[in-house]
């Protein structure tokens, strides 16, 4: 038996001590995050699979995994197919699941404090067409099996200098006082860990690659704030620059706390608070106020201060990346380096250039086949060598204290066959439909996105992904509410007009399944553009990231002029952010990928 098949049969038994029918396993923390720390990786500790967004139900004689076509690949290739059926989201869901397999009469258990209060009220519903019952545990039977599952972090807190912050706790804080004020509201739950980093000017090292710590917060609408967090968490150091302002208690007192309410106006977000902190509110006869958590839109909209330190962590990180993809044209061809090496050498060049806290993300390394699977996660089972005339995708992202970097490049290792010039020449024409659009606000990033897979249309293909996401400032990779994507709604956040300020990945592709993947992504920064005879205020993008781009995979025959004058601007203007940083031969193998198409 299977490390994988003896822990699902471990959990049926604990299911059935537990008077349970059935269990729903989402790939989620008590804060809703995206990563999570090692002690909520339930999913992956049960399943086997290693992406960054899924779920499970498990039966007592069947059980699925559900997962996005980010993971379609992925899934088939890291969870065992005798044992569960692969279930594809958005096309079914797990409530759209259980609605049919639950059995009549049934137990269906979940963990209140790892789901949202929407997804209780429609599995709920799901499940009573079956007759069945969706039952809140007090102990997830996942922990009562998983013998050596991981403590929480106990790394310290730090403080995030005002200096890249660009705008002090207290100044924040009392704007979302005046804004509960509005709301006739006594205090807000901040849940999304960084939504606290933010309003308290703090980062942490407990969940891998986002500075957050594992903590709870309630602003208060005179501006002061309780601020829940594991005691041994907090130095002296932290505690003075929070100042008077925040009560500091133990992480332990925050549900008891939320109970203590009564009578109070309480505003959580249904899409950040998880079903347990509505629950206690509620019997606790507090006024719950749904709205969106008040610090999501001004994270989003980034000062002076945090497009500063941006644009300075992006040209040390490109100068990074520049110095790998020097490497790989060096080393690739000679036969000797897979996509673990490849990993490695990247991490060292970033090292190399200063103040790297984290990467962004676990690495993208994918070599021919691997390239195609969108989040591949490259381990010693899958490492595959570069090999000649093939294609090798690099997604790869760093955490510095000053800005958070997210970027991919796609090379040719040899000599690129005319089929693979010609999807990553209408890839690259979709990135640059993107990055030059102009667009009166209000526009929402769902009205941009055919823009970048029009060329892919006009041959028949696709992506299965959105082509831009929100990122955060020194905090998380992938930030809300902003998103360009094909799919409207307050989840996906393309809905969200865009506004002055956002960053935004600028990130089509497009992947060959068993052959190979290709995607080029830039960060980019909403801006205001002056037209002398508009009508309305106008925005654009200005783009943030610095890397060349494999000339050697471009069809020049079919850019237009405007889109290959976009691509010799934006080599011109890599060689003078990136150039400088470089030398010898390194700075002249990047002069020739710069020069005039």
């Amino acid at each position: 038996m299977s490390t994988y098949e003896a822990r699902l049969q471990a959990l049926r038994e604990q299911l059935k001590a537990d008077r349970l029918d059935g269990f729903v396993v989402p790939l989620t923390d008590e804060h809703m995050s995206e990563y999570v720390g090692s002690y909520a990786q339930r999913l992956a500790w049960l399943t086997g699979f290693q992406g960054s967004a899924g779920s499970a139900v498990v039966l007592p004689e069947e059980a699925a995994i559900f997962v996005d076509g980010r993971y379609t690949l992925q899934v088939r290739d890291q969870v065992d197919g005798r044992h569960w059926s692969y279930q594809s989201v958005p096309e079914t869901s797990a409530a759209d699941w259980l609605k049919v397999h639950a059995p009549g009469g049934g137990r269906i258990g979940y963990d209140p404090w790892l789901h949202t209060k929407d997804w209780v009220v429609k599995a709920r519903e799901a499940l009573a067409e079956k007759g069945a019952e969706l039952v809140a545990v007090r102990r997830n039977p996942i922990d009562a099996v998983w013998s050596d599952k991981p403590e929480r972090s106990k790394a310290r807190l730090a403080a995030h200098p005002e200096v890249y912050a660009g705008k002090s706790s207290a100044a924040k804080r009392q704007e979302m006082a005046d804004w509960l004020r509005e709301q006739k509201a006594d205090a807000a739950v901040l849940s999304a860990l960084d939504s606290i980093a933010w309003t308290f000017n703090v980062r942490g090292e407990d969940v891998e690659h986002t500075p957050v710590a594992l903590s709870f917060a309630l602003v208060n609408e005179d501006g002061t704030a309780d601020l829940f967090v594991a005691p041994e968490k907090m130095g002296d150091d932290v505690r003075q620059h929070l100042g008077n302002g925040v009560r500091v208690h133990d992480h332990a007192a925050f549900e008891p706390h939320l109970r203590s309410l009564a009578g109070k106006t309480i505003v959580a977000d249904p899409e950040r608070a998880v079903a347990a902190i509505f629950e206690a509110l509620e019997g606790a006869g507090a006024k719950v106020i749904q709205k969106r958590d008040p610090a999501v839109l001004p994270k989003a909209l980034k000062n002076q201060a945090e497009i500063d330190g941006h644009r300075a962590a992006q040209a040390r990180d490109g100068a990074a990346l520049t110095r790998f993809l020097h490497w790989i044209s060096v080393e690739a061809p000679k036969g000797d380096v897979d996509e673990l090496k490849a990993v490695d050498r990247l991490q060292r060049f970033r090292l190399e250039c200063g103040d790297l806290r984290d990467t962004s993300f676990d690495t993208i390394s994918g070599s021919g086949p691997n390239g195609a699977i969108v989040h591949y996660r490259v381990s010693e089972e899958t490492n595959r060598p570069l090999e000649m005339n093939s294609l090798y995708l690099v997604d790869s992202g760093g955490q510095y204290p000053d800005g958070t970097t997210d970027v991919t490049r796609t090379v040719a290792i040899g000599e690129p066959n005319a089929e693979m010039r010609d999807r990553f020449t209408r890839v690259l024409k979709g990135h640059i439909a993107v990055a030059r659009a102009l667009f009166p606000a209000g526009t929402r990033g769902t009205q941009l996105d055919t823009l970048a897979r029009q060329y892919l249309w006009r041959a028949g293909l696709d992506y299965a992904h959105g082509t831009g996401h929100g990122v955060g400032a020194y905090l998380a990779v992938h930030e809300g509410p902003q998103r360009i994507s094909p799919v409207a709604s307050s989840q996906s956040g393309g809905d969200e007009p865009l506004q002055a300020g956002m960053f935004l990945s600028n990130e089509p592709g497009y992947y060959k399944a068993g052959e190979y993947g290709i995607r080029i992504e830039n960060l980019v920064l909403v801006v205001p553009v002056e037209i002398d005879s508009a009508e309305k205020r106008v925005l654009g993008f200005e783009t943030l990231t610095f890397a060349p781009i494999d000339r050697a995979l471009i069809e020049v025959s079919m850019l237009g002029e405007d889109e290959r004058q976009w691509v010799d601007d934006y080599h011109a203007r890599v060689a003078e952010v990136v150039g400088p940083q470089l030398d010898g031969e390194v700075l002249g193998w990047l002069e020739a990928q710069c020069a005039p198409l």
